[in-house]
């Protein structure tokens, strides 16, 4: 550049004659015109494409291989390498490995896709699963990601949950809908199978009951994404990946899930003071533009949680999701209707509320309630000390001690009287019957009738007043003062 500056300089200011220059700086006259008529270097300018002689008909056959790996599996596709060598080996190629590199990687190039940037206005959000690593009590685990965010605003909520199915997808919108404190009018997914049964023609889809009952009840309308278009959703799929670096990173050690959910709520919190590159204020102010937009929350709470079917097998358990959970013996062999949520899971028959258990996430696990169990053990009293169901209830000492002195007064019936009394857990709690046992034990009356007195003497509560709340028609009413008077003179007639 230098001595380009030098040349032009002394020839265009007349200090020198170009004849000269050529002579002095050893130019051709071709390129002294070139240095005179640029200000700087144009570099190297070719007019049009080397031809590749060697490569040229074997250019079909390259194009044809990397076609037809379109449809060979991700992992089994030809690299530039191996095409080279299949071009020599079968096809008698004598040129170099690096065109056919360039030329495989031409080919690639022209065809990527190109995407158009989107708009987002106020008042619609992306939902998208993803999954992460974390220490829970000790065990590490994995665990699904619920990330929900605005892209208006570059709002984010995140939840974790022990895995991703139909209730934690409705409890993670229950819970963001309750964060940004309203409902996004327009939600983006990608074609997960919790909410959709059937992908139909262009975004036409076939949704699940329970998507339905969600979208009946917040209202929101809902936007699919092409079969393998996630792109359509790209806000979401690049704040998944922004929340994993910077919440859990380092990985977690947490106690529960529920503590690591609040931990994750307040960054989320924290990180509404942000700004998102290009964006005119912070997340905050932003938030309030999308709230604007947003459906008001329902009135009445939403319940995440999916209902299905199952029957009680002769040991009166109910399987659903791999686990086996106990019902009462007078319901083995019935159709039940499972009702489960993230915490727990209820079971149901016609429209009687029959067992609540907590819900396990582990796999093949069985889950007893002992007092379930009761019914049958009363009839089959020898089965006490062995019953699978009873092997880990741990009830206080005066249980034990009012089994002994009932065997001890009648050995052969002793403990099916005992059975009968722990058969008052059925409608009495724990605490309530243990205290009647221990008074009982203290008065020497130890019998399953009367600590049954016992229990149902102190449920019982003197009413000082009766309330006339929900009884409008009561309130007309009026009693007369009885005048004793009559009565006597009734026993004067009967009398004479």
């Amino acid at each position: 550049m230098e001595l380009w500056k030098e040349v032009r300089h002394r020839v265009l200011a007349k200090k020198l004659s170009r004849r000269q220059a050529c002579k002095e700086y050893g130019l051709g006259w071709h390129t002294l015109k070139k240095i005179l008529a640029h200000d700087e270097p144009p570099g190297y300018r070719q007019s049009q494409p080397r031809q590749k002689r060697k490569l040229a008909p074997f250019l079909p056959i390259i194009e044809q291989i990397l076609k037809d790996d379109g449809q060979a599996p991700k992992k089994q596709r030809h690299t530039a390498k191996r095409i080279f060598e299949r071009l020599r080996d079968e096809h008698g190629y004598q040129g170099g490995q690096t065109v056919v590199k360039d030329a495989v990687r031409a080919w690639k190039l022209s065809r990527q896709e190109v995407f158009l940037p989107l708009s987002h206005p106020p008042g619609e959000a992306q939902v998208d699963f993803g999954e992460a690593t974390i220490w829970l009590a000790g065990q590490e685990m994995k665990v699904a990601l619920f990330v929900m965010t605005l892209p208006y605003s570059g709002a984010i909520f995140m939840q974790v949950f022990p895995r991703e199915c139909t209730e934690t997808f409705l409890e993670g919108h229950r819970r963001a809908f309750e964060f940004f404190g309203g409902v996004p009018q327009r939600i983006s997914y990608d074609n997960s199978a919790i909410a959709v049964i059937e992908v139909l023609q262009g975004r036409e889809r076939k949704l699940t009951h329970e998507f339905l009952r969600l979208q009946s009840h917040y209202l929101f309308q809902e936007h699919f994404c092409l079969v393998r278009r996630a792109n359509e959703k790209g806000h979401v799929e690049r704040l998944l990946g922004f929340a994993r670096r910077s919440f859990l990173v380092p990985v977690p050690h947490v106690e529960s899930l529920a503590a690591l959910n609040e931990q994750l709520r307040q960054q989320c919190l924290a990180d509404l003071a942000e700004r998102t590159r290009g964006k005119p204020a912070p997340k905050s102010e932003l938030l309030l533009e999308d709230q604007a937009a947003f459906l008001p929350l329902p009135e009445q709470p939403f319940e995440a949680q999916r209902v299905t079917e199952g029957c009680a097998n002769s040991e009166s358990l109910v399987r659903f999701d791999t686990n086996d959970y106990s019902v009462p013996v007078q319901y083995a062999h019935r159709q039940l209707i499972v009702v489960a949520t993230v915490e727990e899971v209820r079971i149901v028959y016609e429209d009687r509320l029959v067992a609540r258990h907590r819900r396990s996430w582990d796999r093949e696990r069985v889950f007893f309630d002992p007092i379930h169990y009761l019914a049958l053990l009363e009839r089959k009293p020898g089965g006490f000390d062995y019953a699978r169901p009873l092997e880990n209830w741990q009830l206080p000492e005066c249980y034990a001690l009012l089994r002994r002195r009932l065997e001890a007064a009648d050995q052969q019936h002793g403990t099916r009287s005992f059975i009968r009394v722990l058969r008052l857990l059925e409608k009495f709690t724990l605490d309530q019957l243990t205290a009647a046992i221990e008074y009982a034990l203290d008065i020497d009356v130890i019998d399953a009738d009367s600590i049954r007195t016992i229990l149902e003497h102190r449920a019982d509560e003197p009413i000082e007043l009766f309330p006339l709340d929900g009884r409008p028609h009561l309130a007309h009413v009026r009693v007369e003062i009885t005048d004793v008077a009559s009565y006597r003179a009734l026993l004067e007639e009967v009398t004479s």
